[in-house]
Protein backbone atom coordinates (compact mmCIF):
# COMPACT_ATOMS: atom_id res chain seq x y z
CA UNK A 1 0.00 0.00 0.00
CA UNK A 2 1.30 3.62 -0.99
CA UNK A 3 0.01 6.54 1.14
CA UNK A 4 0.71 9.89 -0.91
CA UNK A 5 0.30 13.52 0.49
CA UNK A 6 -0.72 15.77 -1.45
CA UNK A 7 -1.87 19.40 -2.34
CA UNK A 8 -5.80 20.10 -1.98
CA UNK A 9 -5.33 21.21 -5.69
CA UNK A 10 -4.27 17.85 -6.75
CA UNK A 11 -6.83 16.15 -4.32
CA UNK A 12 -9.79 18.18 -5.65
CA UNK A 13 -8.45 17.52 -9.68
CA UNK A 14 -8.57 13.70 -8.34
CA UNK A 15 -11.64 13.68 -6.58
CA UNK A 16 -13.24 15.45 -9.49
CA UNK A 17 -11.65 12.88 -12.29
CA UNK A 18 -12.56 9.77 -10.49
CA UNK A 19 -15.59 10.59 -8.55
CA UNK A 20 -16.88 13.21 -10.40
CA UNK A 21 -17.62 15.73 -7.15
CA UNK A 22 -16.20 19.00 -7.01
CA UNK A 23 -13.59 20.51 -4.57
CA UNK A 24 -10.87 19.16 -1.91
CA UNK A 25 -11.59 15.95 0.29
CA UNK A 26 -10.03 14.66 3.03
CA UNK A 27 -9.02 11.19 2.06
CA UNK A 28 -9.22 8.36 -1.47
CA UNK A 29 -8.34 5.23 -2.14
CA UNK A 30 -7.65 3.36 -5.29
CA UNK A 31 -7.96 -0.66 -4.52
CA UNK A 32 -5.14 -2.35 -6.94
CA UNK A 33 -7.65 -4.81 -7.54
CA UNK A 34 -11.30 -4.92 -7.81
CA UNK A 35 -12.43 -6.60 -4.80
CA UNK A 36 -15.93 -8.27 -3.71
CA UNK A 37 -17.66 -6.92 -1.07
CA UNK A 38 -15.93 -6.53 2.60
CA UNK A 39 -18.93 -8.98 3.67
CA UNK A 40 -18.41 -11.61 1.16
CA UNK A 41 -14.70 -11.45 1.38
CA UNK A 42 -14.30 -12.51 4.76
CA UNK A 43 -15.33 -15.87 4.36
CA UNK A 44 -12.07 -16.39 1.82
CA UNK A 45 -8.57 -14.98 1.65
CA UNK A 46 -8.20 -12.86 -1.73
CA UNK A 47 -5.03 -11.35 -1.30
CA UNK A 48 -1.70 -12.86 -2.34
CA UNK A 49 1.58 -12.76 -0.73
CA UNK A 50 3.36 -9.74 -1.69
CA UNK A 51 -0.15 -8.04 -3.41
CA UNK A 52 -0.61 -4.44 -2.56
CA UNK A 53 -3.65 -3.33 -1.41
CA UNK A 54 -3.77 0.18 -3.41
CA UNK A 55 -2.96 3.62 -3.01
CA UNK A 56 -3.99 6.27 -0.34
CA UNK A 57 -4.30 9.79 -1.71
CA UNK A 58 -4.60 12.40 2.10
CA UNK A 59 -4.61 16.13 1.73
CA UNK A 60 -3.01 17.60 5.09
CA UNK A 61 -4.55 20.14 4.51
CA UNK A 62 -8.47 19.18 4.32
CA UNK A 63 -7.03 16.82 7.42
CA UNK A 64 -5.82 19.57 8.99
CA UNK A 65 -9.64 21.86 9.14
CA UNK A 66 -11.19 18.46 10.18
CA UNK A 67 -8.43 18.11 12.62
CA UNK A 68 -9.50 21.61 14.32
CA UNK A 69 -13.01 20.77 13.93
CA UNK A 70 -13.07 17.33 15.78
CA UNK A 71 -10.92 18.62 18.61
CA UNK A 72 -7.83 16.16 17.29
CA UNK A 73 -4.42 16.44 16.44
CA UNK A 74 -3.40 16.71 13.32
CA UNK A 75 -1.07 13.58 13.67
CA UNK A 76 -4.32 11.48 14.51
CA UNK A 77 -6.68 12.79 12.21
CA UNK A 78 -4.17 11.65 9.35
CA UNK A 79 -4.01 7.99 11.12
CA UNK A 80 -7.91 7.71 11.50
CA UNK A 81 -7.47 8.90 7.16
CA UNK A 82 -5.34 6.16 6.67
CA UNK A 83 -7.49 3.46 8.55
CA UNK A 84 -10.29 5.02 6.21
CA UNK A 85 -8.79 4.29 3.30
CA UNK A 86 -7.08 1.19 3.97
CA UNK A 87 -11.07 0.04 4.75
CA UNK A 88 -11.99 1.66 1.62
CA UNK A 89 -8.90 -0.85 -0.15
CA UNK A 90 -10.21 -3.75 1.93
CA UNK A 91 -13.62 -3.19 0.12
CA UNK A 92 -15.78 -1.65 3.05
CA UNK A 93 -17.85 1.14 1.59
CA UNK A 94 -19.90 3.84 3.92
CA UNK A 95 -21.82 5.22 1.05
CA UNK A 96 -23.66 1.76 0.31
CA UNK A 97 -22.98 -0.89 3.44
CA UNK A 98 -25.33 0.08 5.24
CA UNK A 99 -23.52 0.96 8.40
CA UNK A 100 -21.25 -1.75 8.16
CA UNK A 101 -17.61 -0.30 7.36
CA UNK A 102 -18.36 2.93 10.07
CA UNK A 103 -19.29 0.06 12.90
CA UNK A 104 -16.03 -1.55 11.65
CA UNK A 105 -13.68 1.27 11.59
CA UNK A 106 -15.50 2.46 15.31
CA UNK A 107 -14.02 -0.19 16.07
CA UNK A 108 -10.68 -0.69 14.86
CA UNK A 109 -10.10 3.26 16.01
CA UNK A 110 -10.85 2.54 19.70
CA UNK A 111 -8.82 -0.73 19.58
CA UNK A 112 -5.80 1.71 17.76
CA UNK A 113 -6.75 4.29 20.09
CA UNK A 114 -7.69 6.36 17.48
CA UNK A 115 -10.89 7.80 19.22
Amino acid sequence: MTVCLVSDKEIARMNEEFRKKKGPTDVLSFPAVTRRSARLRRTSTTMKPGECLGDIAISPATARRYAKKNGRKLSSELRVLILHGVLHLLGYDHETDRGEMDRVERKLRRRLGLA
